[in-house]
């Protein structure tokens, strides 16, 4: 009875005294978090392996990474399902309708940091903002910007590699997005989506207000974790194992010589291999992690990550149905071309 009652209390929380459950729950994923380097180590010296052995470093990076990863990525999408609450469709429509490009672009790219959209929306969402008489250019500045610069990816990379290389990352791909939505937008290329998509009457977007409270924004992070976390762990547990194995067994002047800034055909081969791949940031950054470990260029591996998360093919295949193929090879031309730069600058200077 007694325990009963506790968990009813437990659950009430976050309803009745939402800024003590955050509080609370701040304090709990900060000792989980410090405990994860001696829980890692522990559970390695309980199996009969070497710990110096190859497999006993990649039974470390798996088990150190991999809570790692999942605390990490469950506090940033439970807040960022709160702070999504005050950017729906709609409210994301009304601020980049009516803007000028340039400026809009900017916008557009900024949003899509904050915003809980990935490929998987990018119909809908085109749809909705053609509708609403976002330009073509503003348009792609957001679909490229919100899968490959999102909340997850930077949090990830904070947590793995430190708010230089977070900082990094959120710097080149805000300006791939911004320029290139900027470029296709020069290059007036409206003709070329689907006659039934540009032929849709257009609407007036309006901003809704939700009047939601901070109880009903936590009850929505929740929901974002079950969402968002739900679906992408088998691909953090792949990427994570993948990792684990380059870690373990690659020699590192394997990786060195393979994507070394010294390679010239590295950075183009890296998107090239990027692009067919089918997988998120959350399944991407340990690869890349255990990547740079072995020795590989940052340029090359920024490359490699920026063309698996905005350049898949999956996405191309959805975008089918909205735009036409010339549209979506100029599309993934212009930012493959800022992808390359993006590799080609960063192993020149780092």
């Amino acid at each position: 009875m007694t325990t009963l009652t506790l968990s009813q209390r437990t659950l009430q929380l976050p309803r009745q005294h939402p800024r003590s459950f955050l509080l609370v729950a701040a304090v709990v994923g900060w000792l989980l978090y410090q405990a994860l380097v001696p829980a890692s180590e522990a559970l390695v010296a309980a199996l009969p392996v070497d710990r110096e052995s190859h497999l006993g470093g990649a039974l470390r990076f798996f088990f150190y990474d991999t809570p790692k990863v999942l605390l990490l990525l469950t506090a940033v999408v439970f807040v960022m399902g709160m702070v999504n609450s005050y950017f729906t469709p709609e409210r994301t429509r009304a601020l980049l309708a009516g803007r000028k490009e340039g400026v809009a672009n900017v916008m557009a790219a900024s949003l899509g940091v904050v915003t809980p959209f990935c490929s998987c929306s990018a119909v809908p969402l085109f749809i909705g903002f053609v509708q609403a008489g976002v330009p073509l250019g503003v348009t792609f500045s957001f679909l490229i910007s919100a899968p490959m610069v999102n909340e997850v990816a930077l949090a990830l990379l904070f947590g793995l590699f430190g708010w230089k290389i977070a900082a990094l990352y959120l710097g080149l791909g805000l300006s791939v997005a911004i320029v290139a939505g900027w470029v296709i937008g020069r290059l007036k290329m409206e003709a070329y989506l689907e006659d039934w998509v540009r032929d849709m009457p257009r609407v007036q977007a309006t901003a809704d207000h939700d009047g939601l409270t901070l109880a009903d924004r936590i009850e929505g992070g929740f929901a974002s974790v079950r969402e968002i976390v739900g679906k992408v762990w088998p691909y953090i547990l792949a990427g994570i194992a993948i990792g684990a194995a380059i870690h373990g067994w690659v020699p590192q002047d394997f990786m060195a010589s393979f994507m070394g800034r010294d390679a010239w055909w590295s950075v183009p081969l890296a998107v090239l291999i990027g692009v067919p791949m089918y997988t998120n940031a959350a399944g991407i950054i340990p690869i890349v992690q255990a990547l740079l470990a072995k020795g590989a260029a940052l340029g090359t591996v920024l490359a490699f990550m920026m063309s698996v998360i905005a350049l898949s093919l999956p996405e191309m295949i959805i975008l089918r149905k909205v735009l036409k193929v010339r549209l979506i090879a100029t599309f993934a031309a212009v930012v493959a071309t800022g992808i390359l730069i993006v590799g080609f600058v960063f192993n020149a200077v780092l």
